[in-house]
């Protein structure tokens, strides 16, 4: 396999993928990236934007195990990853695994659950293991979880801390269709309510485990110079001297963005990565890593401006 199959699997990815979901393109390229990156991304949009669907038709195309999670405040950690029950027949403990061993994770509404739940998933999008008992589980090395959030409900949440959010490769905001969008949403969709099976819908697998590690391989070969590295260090320091920033981006980052940028790259095709590569993921790479400052709050300045302005102000190689 080499980039132009790569690019060609992307492709297919999309085409199966825009069979259940309108619109959206943005958002399967950033979960692509981090599917190909061994990153993890978080959804936030209102209700009936087609999150969940996207991770169904997303884990269906790839014929990847799919499992989900929906996050409620009476959540434990032993109710994702799982406990050890003893059987009094063969007087032995036998482990009961929990929904989060699979290889895509929807994680609904997951800023509606406690901190201590939310934790259970900090193992796992780290290292792709979890401690039961003191004993580690390994899960699939294609482990990926896809996270929502709501950013309309304001009570009854619990906001992921600093640490797990700096674990999501990617932060997109899902916005409302168009109105040609919303059109095709509703002859497609409009004849039922209730469940919407990608299958049902034509949705095909287009990917085995194979051609993915086979694509993994060729996104590993993708060359960085030592000038976008560099491009990409300025970037993640500059959101840790501005001063509309009270905390930015930490060096974790910069080698997530710099793992994506490889794969954006030979998603479009290319055995190398140009600036442009960072740029296009830099927003949705480091908005959820940045904190702003009193000052700039108060100048009702929101992040998604100040690092665009960085990305801006950023001198790029040429």
């Amino acid at each position: 396999m080499n980039v132009a199959d790569v690019r060609n699997l992307a492709q297919g990815i999309r085409a199966e993928i825009a069979k259940a979901v309108v619109g959206q393109d943005d958002t399967v390229d950033l979960m692509l990236v981090a599917l190909f990156a061994g990153g993890h991304v978080l959804l936030e949009g209102p209700p009936g934007t087609a999150k969940t669907l996207l991770a169904q038709a997303f884990a269906h195309t790839l014929a990847l195990d799919y499992g989900r999670i929906q996050f409620t405040p009476d959540l434990m950690p032993g109710d994702i990853i799982g406990t050890n029950l003893f059987n009094f027949q063969s007087s032995s403990f036998s482990l009961r695994k929990g929904p989060i061993f699979c290889e895509v994770l929807l994680a609904d509404e997951i800023n509606r659950t406690p901190p201590k739940t939310q934790a259970a998933l900090l193992e796992a999008m780290q290292e792709r293991t979890v401690t039961i008992d003191g004993q580690g589980h390994k899960l699939s090395p294609r482990f990926t979880v896809i996270a929502t959030q709501n950013p309309i409900e304001q009570q009854g949440v619990y906001p992921l801390p600093e640490a797990q959010l700096d674990r999501f490769l990617f932060k997109q905001v899902l916005k409302y269709p168009d109105a040609s969008e919303e059109l095709a949403i509703v002859a497609a969709h409009g004849a039922k309510l209730g469940k919407v099976d990608p299958k049902a819908l034509g949705v095909t697998a287009v990917a085995t485990a194979k051609t993915l590690a086979e694509a993994g391989k060729v996104i590993e070969a993708v060359r960085l110079n030592d000038e976008v590295v560099r491009y990409v260090v300025a970037l993640v320091r500059a959101t840790r001297e501005t001063g509309e920033l009270q905390s930015g981006a930490s060096p974790r980052s910069a080698a997530a963005l710099a793992a994506a940028a490889r794969a954006r790259a030979a998603l479009d095709g290319r055995d190398y990565v140009i600036p442009d590569d960072v740029k296009a993921l830099a927003l949705p790479a480091l908005r959820h890593r940045v904190i702003l400052s009193p000052a700039a709050e108060i100048d009702g300045r929101q992040a998604d401006q100040v690092i665009a302005g960085l990305i801006d102000q950023t001198a790029a190689p040429r």
